[in-house]
């Protein structure tokens, strides 16, 4: 994760932008629980997505993980003046660190970075994290079903090759972990060409796994 370390790196890669992206943060917003006390928020880079649901709950207190020094420093500057931040140094290719109870994990553009082995214990790391009724919402890329069609997307987002860190899943087989992971409710609710919105619901106290 050295390539992270780097200045110029890390700006090129927050400064890239993918078409519907502004429209899926949203849908990830409306899929949160209406009370959301306590979140973590996976790769959080310089902050975005911890500022959008900090915006749509104002008392949640938010943790931000990452791996790269320099994306958590940007986040640092962003987030000096807020006491309900808290950012950790972490890389979740390991075992998610203790974080109490959660209300909601989110994640965007991040973990579609782990071998798929790992996506799927990540999956039930995060839903033993979370409280009865917790979401777990995830904006990440995924694999096409042909490469014609991976194409029209690199097109789409203006990059003529693809990104060696990545390493995207198939979204089927990546809901159905989900389901292993224990989660009663599991959906896509959104996706263009590669960009899909998982969430996946953690059941409420009370109630079983269909």
């Amino acid at each position: 994760m050295g390539e992270w370390s780097d200045p110029q790196r890390v700006t090129e890669y927050l400064s890239r932008e993918i078409p519907n992206r502004a429209l899926a943060e949203s849908m990830l917003l409306e899929a949160l629980p209406a009370r959301v006390e306590r979140f973590l928020d996976l790769g959080t880079g310089d902050g975005r997505l911890l500022s959008l649901v900090r915006k749509e709950h104002p008392g949640a207190e938010g943790i931000g993980v990452d791996s790269s020094p320099e994306m958590l420093e940007r986040a640092r500057l962003n987030f000096a003046e807020d006491p309900g931040i808290e950012l950790r140094l972490h890389d979740f290719a390991e075992r998610l660190p203790d974080t109490g109870r959660l209300d909601a994990v989110v994640s965007s553009l991040a973990i579609h970075h782990l071998l798929d082995e790992r996506k799927r214990t990540l999956f039930a790391e995060i839903h033993s994290a979370l409280a009865s009724g917790g979401v777990f919402v995830n904006l990440d890329l995924v694999t096409s079903a042909t490469p014609k069609r991976h194409e029209r997307f690199r097109e789409a987002i203006g990059r003529p090759q693809d990104d060696p860190t990545d390493r995207l899943g198939d979204l089927h087989q990546q809901l159905q972990w989900l389901h292993e992971a224990g989660f009663a409710e599991v959906e896509c609710e959104f996706k263009w060409l590669e960009l899909a919105l998982m969430v996946a619901v953690r059941a409420p106290q009370g109630s079983s796994v269909s």
